[in-house]
């Protein structure tokens, strides 16, 4: 919870930084229309992509398959959407990154790699309980 309250206070510090020191530079017009322009262009090319994430989620829906990395893949165009409306300059670099696909599959692998699969037996369990073997029985009589 710590995390998010540094992060709440720390992004609009460092955004305001970098518009003052845009500005400054550039005049405070240019750095208003470059956000702006950052945001419709960052949203424009969100909706591209999503509609081919959408298109790649139908498909794999067509084939009777689970759509967990489309998902996936919406979800970071999702973030990388609301990051782009946010004004400032580094949350615009992040929702571009977040933009080029061969980020978002190479984040997509690293999520999927560490998050564990719950269909798979926990190895501490295993080896460290007592082993169960379920099964049904019937008494027999001679």
């Amino acid at each position: 919870m710590i995390i998010f309250l540094l992060l709440f206070i720390s992004i609009p510090l460092i955004e305001i930084y970098f518009l003052i020191q845009v500005g400054s530079h550039i005049g405070a017009l240019p750095t208003i229309g470059l956000s702006v322009f950052t945001a419709l262009f960052g949203g424009a090319l969100v909706r591209i992509q999503g509609f081919a994430v959408l298109g790649r989620v139908h498909e794999a829906m067509a084939r009777n398959q689970l759509p967990a990395l489309e998902m996936l893949d919406g979800t970071l165009l999702f973030v990388a959407g609301l990051v782009l409306l946010l004004p400032g300059f580094v949350t615009d670099v992040l929702g571009f990154l977040l933009l080029v696909p061969g980020l978002r599959r190479r984040l997509i692998a690293h999520v999927v790699r560490v998050v564990p699969d719950p269909s798979m037996p926990d190895p501490d369990s295993v080896s460290g309980g007592p082993r169960v073997i379920e099964g049904e029985y019937r008494h027999e009589r001679d």
